[in-house]
């Protein structure tokens, strides 16, 4: 290592993953867009963000969480220019105010430079807890 290392790391630092409370907000986001499948998420983070990635393993934990909590709903789709059919996920209308509420969480941390504050006293976590 030397300084000029250091000055190329922070002129290009790596990308951070997701955890998976962000995935799950980021998933949210995306999906209250329009109907999704695990590899179209990852692709459009990588394509929006230069800064975040997010992992199968997390991606795929944060779906289960999702899918277990009755907030997304998964259905089969043949995908035009995709081979085999694709694992679709949308929101359950009876989610949608939630899954804005965290949806916004996402918003508010990918955007640091955005005027309105995160306020989450108005999250019910209980709810929505992703347990240990």
């Amino acid at each position: 290592m030397n300084f000029e290392d250091i000055y190329c790391f922070f002129r290009n630092p790596p990308p951070l993953y997701l955890n998976q409370e962000l995935a799950v907000c980021y998933i949210l986001d995306i999906l209250l867009q329009g109907d999704s499948y695990g590899t179209e998420l990852i692709a459009k983070l990588e394509h929006e963000s230069s800064t975040y990635r997010l992992s199968d393993t997390v991606l795929y934990s944060a779906i289960k969480f999702l899918e277990g909590s009755g907030t997304i709903v998964g259905y089969w789709k043949k995908v035009e220019g995709r081979g085999r059919p694709r694992r679709m996920y949308q929101i359950d209308a009876e989610w949608t105010t939630k899954a804005r509420e965290l949806a916004h969480f996402w918003e508010q941390y990918s955007d640091p430079d955005s005027t309105s504050s995160t306020d989450t006293s108005s999250v019910d976590s209980p709810a929505l807890s992703l347990g240990s």
